[in-house]
């Protein structure tokens, strides 16, 4: 096990594995070379036995899972940096994806993911939120499992049929709102986002691999199609993460750490954060250490990561910053003064002036110190520098240790189905279609009919007594309601008008009919 060699300027810059858990930070402008570093320090991560999670979100960092091909100009880099054991290699690679094309599915439940972070991925008001907070709560009384998206929805309907007797208990519900959440739902649903909600979940022990030569395995989320839902890419990266943070045991500080977790285009994840989110995120980064777990966000700038996020990341590569623009230039400013300084060079005139490959650097020692930022040559990689394509994503996917596992999904009774069996079981009897006359009938034996309305000219039978009332069953509405009475206790004036209607289906109600109407507009013959 040796430390990770990131490059080379008056001295080797070493990443230290027992110190790798302090998090990191990779910056730079587009096309400065912060996906190389990135691909570095994965290989020097996997080389050492560390497993590595990373998103692809521009497709060109799957090549580290081919061997790259021979370059004079990055082998005269490896030499001139004293990397005396380069050669081209292979990482080992599981590919990931949450549409299943690029790699294997990756899903997790809706009771998972939480209402929280399904407020953010719906970009929900406070409101909405706390109606969907609801919803969560309603399921988890009636012992409801919120798996996958018909779980969900079939579950805000319920919470908005009984919405009148739900506020007492769980405070104000309105239909408005709810329906404002589903149509969220629907346009996150048009988007293919569905498709990540539901089973088999993902296990994080696949997140744990190791290498049958005893590297970490790179796991890779394929996310350039992701990108275009970029809440639900930082929402997923999010609940990653906390997934992590609850399930890993407490291990203090190890050799080397269990995962290394690259999050690309961090800014993502704090944009627009509401406050809660955000102290969420600062919590995690800051314990999530102890677990063993080391976050390197990859983004432009340092300033797009907030100030009690960035104080935990202790181990920094700085590409080159433009600074054409007054605000380019305040950005230089804050990039250089996160930094420790180097008496040899002015750290603010450096970033402006850094070649494509080249970088500040600035490392924890030993003692857990950040060291004196140094002006550096990054390290060459030693797997392919770009895509691959479709045959060797597809060889490698069937290759992989967790091939089969997550390709096919499972559908067990979940909300949906249990709703549904109640919608069902409580459809009214008067709804379902009466029974053909068969031999031994009442009706053959002369008996008293069955069915209350009867035949004209028979007698009816009496009228049941009346019922508590009972909320109208799930998916029933306001039609079903005025259908079946809603189970409801009838007035004097509603139990007189039926029975009219009853006695006006015989020749004596005729009668009778005829003397109450006389009675009420004088003679009909008037």
């Amino acid at each position: 096990m040796t430390d990770v060699l990131v490059g080379r300027g008056a001295a080797p810059e070493y990443l230290l594995l027992k110190l790798a858990n302090r998090h990191g930070l990779i910056a730079g402008a587009t096309g400065t070379g912060k996906t190389i570093t990135l691909q570095v320090l994965a290989e020097g991560f996997s080389r050492a036995g560390v497993p590595v999670f990373c998103a692809d979100v521009k497709g060109d960092l799957a090549g580290i899972a081919e061997a790259g091909t021979p370059n004079p100009k990055l082998a005269a880099r490896a030499a001139e940096l004293g990397m005396e054991d380069y050669a081209h290699e292979a990482s080992p690679v599981i590919f990931w994806d949450v549409f299943g094309r690029d790699g294997h599915p990756v899903r997790a439940t809706v009771a998972e993911m939480g209402p929280m972070l399904l407020a953010r991925i719906l970009d929900l008001n406070d409101t909405q939120e706390g109606v969907l907070t609801i919803a969560f709560a309603v399921a988890d009384d009636q012992g409801l499992l919120l798996l996958d998206f018909k779980d969900l929805k079939a579950m805000l309907a319920h919470v908005a049929e009984h919405a009148a007797n739900l506020t007492t208990a769980y405070g104000n519900v309105s239909r408005a709102t709810v329906g404002a959440i589903q149509r969220r739902l629907l346009a996150l649903g048009q988007a293919d986002g569905a498709q990540f909600f539901g089973e088999p979940a993902l296990d994080l022990a696949d997140l744990l691999r190791q290498a049958p030569d005893g590297r970490g395995a790179v796991s890779i989320l394929a996310a350039d199609r992701l990108m275009q839902s970029p809440r639900l890419y930082a929402t997923f990266l999010l609940w990653l993460l906390s997934e992590l943070f609850e399930r890993l045991p407490e291990v203090g500080d190890l050799d080397r750490p269990k995962l290394v977790f690259f999050f690309d285009e961090a800014h993502l994840l704090f944009r627009d954060a509401p406050k809660a989110l955000a102290a969420k995120i600062e919590q995690v980064v800051r314990l999530i250490r102890s677990k063993g777990v080391g976050i390197y966000f990859v983004t432009q700038n340092p300033a797009d990561v907030p100030p009690g996020v960035l104080g935990q990341l202790g181990n920094r590569v700085q590409h080159a910053l433009r600074a054409f623009t007054p605000v380019d230039q305040k950005s230089v400013r804050v990039a250089a003064e996160t930094f420790r300084p180097n008496p040899a060079f002015r750290t603010e005139t450096a970033i402006t002036e850094l070649a494509v490959g080249e970088a500040l650097v600035s490392l924890l020692d030993a003692a857990g110190v950040p060291g004196v930022v140094q002006r550096a040559r990054i390290c060459p990689p030693r797997g392919r520098i770009g895509p691959i394509t479709p045959e060797e994503r597809a060889a490698i996917m069937q290759a992989s240790p967790v091939a089969g596992k997550y390709d096919r999904p499972i559908d067990r009774e979940s909300a949906y189905e249990r709703l549904g069996n109640r919608a069902a079981s409580a459809v009214p009897a008067a709804n379902t279609p009466a029974a053909p006359v068969r031999e031994g009938s009442p009706w053959r034996s002369g008996a008293a009919p069955e069915n209350p309305w009867g035949e004209a000219g028979q007698t009816p039978a009496p009228p049941s007594p009346p019922q508590p009332y009972q909320a109208p069953a799930p998916g029933g509405g306001l039609l079903s309601e005025l259908l079946t009475g809603g189970g409801r206790r009838q007035s004097i004036a509603e139990a007189a008008a039926k029975s009219l209607v009853r006695s006006l289906g015989s020749q004596v109600g005729t009668q009778i009919g005829r003397a109450v109407l006389r009675g009420v507009f004088g003679s009909l013959t008037r």
